[in-house]
């Protein structure tokens, strides 16, 4: 139950670098540079997210896999806003996050039909 989480969490880190990262590495290449390196990071994003999808559809709903990625989004950038962009995390986005946990709880409490 815990891989596909782990798995998760390993593809938002490659693709929270490959949307950002190239703001602060590559601000000064061409255009086209960014967009190669981004799509190169993607691909490795992709290598972790289908098998996370796959498995964890065995033991979770299709939006309780949507919910787990998103609150997993929300963590992994914010860790990234402020370890590597040096972007501080604010109230708002404080709050944000505490939508995203009520979020969760509704989908995690939801009972099958």
């Amino acid at each position: 139950m815990f891989k596909p989480i782990l798995l998760l969490f390993i593809s938002n880190v490659f693709m929270t670098f490959a949307w950002y990262g190239h703001l602060k590495d590559l601000k000064t290449a061409p255009l086209w540079i960014a967009i190669a390196v981004s799509w190169a990071i993607a691909l490795l994003e992709y290598c972790f997210q289908v098998p996370a999808n796959r498995i964890g559809i065995q033991y979770f709903t299709l939006p309780q896999l949507k919910v787990i990625q998103e609150v997993t989004t929300m963590l992994v950038f914010a860790g990234f806003s402020v370890a590597y962009m040096q972007v501080p995390i604010t109230r708002n986005y404080f709050f944000a996050a505490m939508l995203l946990a009520g979020a969760a709880y509704l989908i995690f409490s939801d009972k099958p039909q």
